[in-house]
C-alpha cells in the first residue's frame, strides 16, 4: 500500500535527474566539445596513448566545473528563471531542490573537477578552469547580467575559454593558436545570444533583465547581430592564414560563415520571430561544424 508521504516523496532517480538538470548537459556538451577541440589542435598528429588519458581525465575535469557553473548560476538566477518560459522549469525555479541542495551540489562538482585537474592534468589548467567558473558564475551571472546590455560582450569571455582550457591541458601553456579559437568563441556569442533575446525579449523584460533589444530596441539589436557576424567571418579565417588549418577548414569556414551572415542580413532587413529563431540554431550549427571542421582538416592534411 502507498502512504502519502510516499505519494510527494520524490524517488531517488528523479531527483538525480533534477540534479543533472542543474548542470545544463546541453551547454555543457558543447563546452567540452570545444575543449576537445583545442586539446586535439594542440597535439601534432596522432595522439598516443597517454595523450588520450590526459585528455579524457581533463574532459572530465572541464565537465565537472562547468556543470557546477551552470549549477551555480541556476541558484542565483531561479527567481528570474521562474519569469521566463525557457527556463522555468528548472528545479532551483520550481523549488524541486533547495538553495542549500544546488550550493553544496555546485560546490561538490567544483572541488571534484578541480582535483582530477590538479592531479591528473596541470595546475595551469586548473586556474584556469576556476576562473572561468568565477567569470561565468559570479562576474558573469551576478554582476554584468543584471546591471549592463553589454553583459553577453563581456561575459562572453568565459564562454570562450574552452578551447585554451583544452590547449592548456596538452601543452601546458597557452599558445597563440588557443587565443584564436578563443577570439572566434568571443565574437561568435554575441550575435548569438542576441537572436534569442531578440524573439524572447518580453520574457527578458518582465524578469528585468537588461538585454539589448530591451534597452536598445529590436531594430539596433539587429543591426548589432550583422555587424558582429561579419568580424566573425574574418575571425573564422585566422586558422588557415595562421597556418593552423588548410583547405578543407578554410572551404567549409567560409560556408557557413556566409550561411550566418546571410541569416543575420535576412534578419536586419526585415525581422520575425521565426526568423531569429533559425538564426539562433544557425549559429549553433555554425560553430559546430566549424570546430569539427578544425578536427577533421588536423589529420586530413
Amino acid at each position: 500500500m502507498t502512504t502519502p508521504a510516499s505519494i510527494h516523496s520524490p524517488s531517488a532517480a528523479s531527483v538525480l535527474r533534477q540534479f543533472y538538470a542543474l548542470t545544463k548537459p546541453r551547454v555543457v556538451q558543447l563546452i567540452v566539445f570545444c575543449a576537445l577541440i583545442g586539446m586535439v589542435l594542440a597535439v601534432p598528429g596522432v595522439p598516443g596513448l597517454a595523450d588520450l588519458q590526459r585528455a579524457a581525465l581533463a574532459c572530465i575535469g572541464i565537465w565537472l566545473v562547468a556543470g557546477a557553473a551552470a549549477a551555480f548560476n541556476c541558484l542565483v538566477e531561479k527567481g528570474i528563471d521562474a519569469k521566463m518560459k525557457r527556463t522555468a522549469w528548472r528545479p532551483t525555479a520550481r523549488g524541486e531542490l533547495s538553495d542549500r541542495q544546488a550550493l553544496v551540489f555546485s560546490m561538490a562538482l567544483c572541488a571534484a573537477g578541480s582535483a582530477v585537474l590538479w592531479f591528473a592534468v596541470n595546475p595551469l589548467t586548473t586556474w584556469l578552469t576556476f576562473a572561468t567558473f568565477v567569470g561565468y558564475a559570479v562576474v558573469y551571472t551576478v554582476i554584468l547580467k543584471p546591471l549592463t546590455p553589454q553583459n553577453i560582450v563581456i561575459g562572453g569571455a568565459s564562454g570562450a575559454m574552452p578551447p585554451v582550457l583544452g590547449w592548456a591541458a596538452m601543452r601546458g601553456e597557452v599558445g597563440p593558436e588557443a587565443l584564436i579559437l578563443f577570439l572566434i568563441i568571443f565574437l561568435w556569442t554575441p550575435p548569438h545570444f542576441w537572436a534569442l533575446a531578440l524573439y524572447r525579449v518580453e520574457d527578458y523584460r518582465k524578469a528585468g533583465l537588461p538585454m539589448l533589444p530591451v534597452t536598445h530596441g529590436n531594430e539596433f539589436t539587429r543591426l548589432q547581430v550583422l555587424l558582429y557576424t561579419f568580424i566573425l567571418f574574418a575571425a573564422c579565417l585566422m586558422p588557415f592564414i595562421y597556418g593552423m588549418s588548410g583547405w578543407l577548414y578554410l572551404a567549409v569556414a567560409i560556408g557557413v560563415s556566409i550561411g550566418f551572415t546571410g541569416y543575420a542580413f535576412a534578419l536586419w532587413r526585415k525581422y520575425s520571430d521565426a526568423l531569429a529563431r533559425k538564426t539562433f540554431r544557425f549559429s549553433l550549427i555554425h560553430l559546430s561544424v566549424l570546430f569539427a571542421a578544425l578536427l577533421v582538416d588536423h589529420y586530413v592534411r
